[in-house]
């Protein structure tokens, strides 16, 4: 039986095993370090994370800010410090301007539970931290931007994740270089849609077709004229799949649009930052 691609499809084998292996680490670490898609600050959150955490000292790193207009994410940044109540960090894997801010933010919330091991008699050691997150945020990359390296594998595709090991910050600092998969349980299909458009839900789990519509369908009016000036789609025409592929020539046999090369360009060119710098969630809509 042809498996439905029209929706977003979870799968409850892997999400169980994910949790299991995350609560594992936790129990490693003395905090958290919780990544973020800058593109969508609220839909890449997971509802019940301070439950899923176990109440673990964390602080939000908002990665890939610069695929993102900076005065929008500010907003974003201010409604989020207001309602999570911790310290909220944009960053990006391309740099490591705000390397120290970052290291020190992990040790100060580390400092109670190496107090406390302290109080029973044990020597200081190093804090222990972890980068977490849904798939495909960047966790990897922070982590190599924290580790001054490459050795942790990153990909495109949506939850890589390698054998656990500790690597040592500074003295007062170890990062577990397994990245920490937050585990998807979601059946809200517009937010599940927009995880699709940032490449965090495997693509075995939805058509491009379907997503890059969908897409189009979730652009604001500035967002949407973007699109058209990118594509080159004539302003009293439709932004539609069809008439991007008829203007980019995407087309089978030189004759009908190929929907499916069109909904992959799309896809891609939006996921690289190549049409222009987006966040499309919403904080009227937020669900926090």
């Amino acid at each position: 039986m042809k498996k439905d691609k029209t929706h977003i499809h979870w799968y409850p084998g892997h999400i169980a095993k994910a949790e299991r292996k995350l609560k594992e680490q936790l129990s490693l670490v003395d905090a958290v370090i919780e990544v973020i898609d800058a593109r969508l600050p609220i839909s890449s959150r997971y509802d019940n994370i301070s439950g899923l955490l176990n109440q673990k000292p964390r602080f939000l790193l908002i990665n890939k800010s610069d695929l993102v207009d900076k005065n929008e994410l500010e907003k974003f940044i201010k409604y989020l410090k207001k309602e999570t109540g911790l310290t909220v960090i944009p960053t990006t894997s391309r740099n490591s301007k705000d390397l120290n801010i970052i290291v020190k933010e992990a040790i100060r919330l580390s400092e109670p539970r190496i107090q406390a091991i302290m109080a029973k008699g044990l020597l200081r050691r190093p804090a222990r931290i972890m980068v977490v997150g849904l798939p495909n945020v960047g966790k990897s990359s922070i982590i190599n931007k924290l580790t001054h390296s490459s050795k942790t594998k990153t990909g495109a595709k949506a939850g890589v994740t390698r054998q656990q090991q500790w690597v040592r910050i500074n003295p007062q600092l170890e990062l577990l270089d397994t990245p920490g998969i937050i585990p998807m349980r979601q059946e809200d299909q517009e937010r599940a849609n927009k995880l699709a458009f940032v490449n965090s839900v495997g693509d075995n789990a939805y058509s491009n077709d379907i997503v890059a519509k969908e897409l189009l369908k979730n652009l604001n009016e500035n967002q949407l004229q973007i699109f058209k000036e990118y594509y080159k789609i004539p302003q009293d025409n439709e932004l539609t799949l069809e008439n991007i592929a008829y203007t980019r020539k995407w087309l089978k046999q030189g004759v009908e649009p190929d929907i499916e090369r069109t909904s992959g360009y799309i896809l891609k060119d939006f996921r690289d930052g190549k049409i222009g710098k987006f966040i499309l969630d919403n904080l009227d809509k937020s669900p926090f």
